[in-house]
């Protein structure tokens, strides 16, 4: 089955983005990229041959269009550099994707080397199918049966 990951990255660190994914463009080649906005168009005009798929802009909506895809399970990874010494007007929705991958088990690199890591795994592919159909529902039953 064909992955498809989430790629995005912050405006400092979007031509960072762009060259980690040309060194690594022939595992991409295989993969649907579901992008944020301008992290998108970037890709899609860089790499023509890769299977890119922007979305909204992060503020805009994007960030919760790939959050969405976590929670029907249509996203299996995510490589979303984040630049941690600017401050995001939506920092609420990038939180909140993240979490999202922590919960459903999404494989998530947030920096070039933790990225590096999780892509030249030889058993990454392998990994993220395991965990295609988790529920935290099932791990967090605790907050599902809660009495409110």
């Amino acid at each position: 089955m064909v992955l498809s990951v989430g790629v995005v990255a912050h405006d400092r660190r979007k031509r960072e983005m762009a060259d980690w994914l040309e060194k690594h463009k022939d595992v991409f080649a295989n993969m649907r990229i579901f992008a944020t906005g301008t992290t998108g168009r970037v890709l899609q005009e860089r790499f023509t041959e890769l299977d890119v798929h922007p979305l909204k802009s992060g503020p805009f909506g994007g960030d919760q269009q790939l959050g969405s895809m976590i929670a029907h399970r249509e996203l299996q990874a995510m490589f979303f550099f984040t630049d941690p010494m600017t401050p995001q007007p939506h920092d609420v929705d990038v939180r909140a994707l993240i979490r999202l991958a922590n919960m459903y088990e999404v494989p998530i690199a947030c920096n070039q080397s933790t990225a590096d890591l999780l892509i030249s795994n030889p058993k990454f592919e392998e990994i993220c199918e395991q965990y295609r159909d988790h529920t935290p529902e099932q791990v967090f039953a605790d907050y599902s049966n809660r009495k409110v």
